[in-house]
């Protein structure tokens, strides 16, 4: 018995938040991630949010309305940010407010009294995210009790995707960046573009 592989077409998201495309996150995660998708074997479609080149004057509400149906379009978000002041970017963290609302991402459940628990609408989605931080590892990670990351899985993610241990190992932060060597640069892009890989391949389906 032969088992051949058939494409499937996955839906990507990237939400690129720096306003630098000569920035790491741009121009070099954001892009590592777009080029392995698009020079995959598997039928890929993808959709890029680009937050700092789309206008976010006031009102903003065709803006939002546009980001809230390509969450919901995708099958697959790629977040990438930034650490600024131990939270990510200014408009990516707007993207929180302003696209991931109660109502549309998740709605309180009450439970008793002033008790109430999220529940998630965009549990189906599969998420990576790659946040980079000017700091390294050992103090934001003790001193700082891994806060950055804390406050974005726990604070964000759990509400609108649900509780999974994905969500916390599929955070990734890359340390020092603008202190780190071109090779270790390298090693955190060739990272990415494993995860990326990693991720095709788990939606390729065999048969016999």
């Amino acid at each position: 018995m032969s088992i051949c592989k058939k494409k499937e077409r996955m839906q990507n998201l990237i939400i690129i938040g720096h306003p630098d495309e000569k920035s790491f996150c741009y121009n070099g995660i954001f892009k590592t991630i777009q080029k392995t998708l698009l020079e995959s074997d598997y039928l890929n479609e993808i959709e890029v949010i680009d937050l700092y080149r789309d206008s976010f004057a006031r009102p903003r509400t065709d803006l939002i309305e546009k980001y809230k149906d390509l969450v919901k379009w995708a099958d697959r978000i790629y977040f990438v940010s930034p650490v600024w002041w131990f939270r990510l970017t200014p408009r990516m963290e707007i993207f929180f407010d302003e696209v991931l609302t109660p109502g549309y991402a998740y709605q309180f459940v009450p439970v008793v009294g002033p008790y109430a628990y999220p529940k998630p609408f965009l549990g189906d989605k599969k998420i990576r995210t790659y946040i980079t931080h000017g700091a390294p590892s050992l103090p934001v990670r003790t001193l700082y009790l891994n806060s950055p990351k804390l406050r974005l899985v726990m604070g964000v993610f759990t509400f609108v995707f649900g509780w999974r241990l994905s969500l916390w190992t599929k955070t990734k932060q890359f340390w020092s960046v603008p202190f780190v060597s071109t090779a270790k640069r390298k090693k955190y892009l060739e990272t990415v573009r494993k995860d990326i890989v990693k991720d095709l391949k788990k939606h390729q389906i065999k048969r016999k």
